[in-house]
């Protein structure tokens, strides 16, 4: 696909776009649709990745650096195979959101922005789900798990732990 925009003498000049690192060929734009890329594909931003787009790209390491840590979308450490997001939302926080997170680091001894040594669990604190009417709530992955008690998770988590056994066996 090909565009054109005002060149330095003023004319219009034609603009290429790739589609294969989504951005114009020749211009800046690439560094986030690349981090976006390699998080996909890894999980999280490595610092081999990093080194990776500084190589092919040219991009000075610091920038990269700075994109990938400014930005909260982006992860720099490995995460779980099941993302928890646990709300601490006001209407959460009142029905006892705190005591959901509690109960999830008793079970799977680790709190928010841990991962479980097997890789198979990482829990984050979010400031609201947007359904505060199920509150206190949690996500697990695209799952909505709502109206909970501390006592409930163990029942919450039993079916992502038996995709992990199905998984091993």
């Amino acid at each position: 696909m090909t565009s054109t925009a005002p060149g330095a003498d003023g004319a219009e000049a034609p603009r290429t776009y790739d589609f294969r690192n989504l951005h114009y060929k020749g211009e800046g734009g690439a560094l986030i649709p690349l981090l976006q890329k390699f998080q996909v594909e890894d999980g999280y931003i490595s610092r081999e990745r990093i080194a990776e787009i500084h190589r092919k790209t040219g991009v000075p390491l610091s920038q990269i650096y700075g994109v990938a840590t400014f930005y909260a979308q982006f992860r720099r450490h490995p995460v779980g195979r099941n993302i928890i997001k646990v709300c601490h939302g006001t209407a959460c926080h009142v029905a006892n959101a705190e005591g959901i997170s509690k109960s999830l680091k008793d079970q799977l001894g680790v709190g928010a922005g841990e991962t479980t040594p097997d890789r198979e669990f990482t829990v984050e604190t979010v400031a609201c789900l947007g359904c505060c009417s199920l509150a206190p709530v949690l996500m697990i992955n695209k799952d909505t798990h709502g109206n909970l008690k501390p006592a409930d998770l163990r029942k919450v988590l039993k079916p992502y732990r038996e995709r992990k056994a199905k998984a091993g066996s």
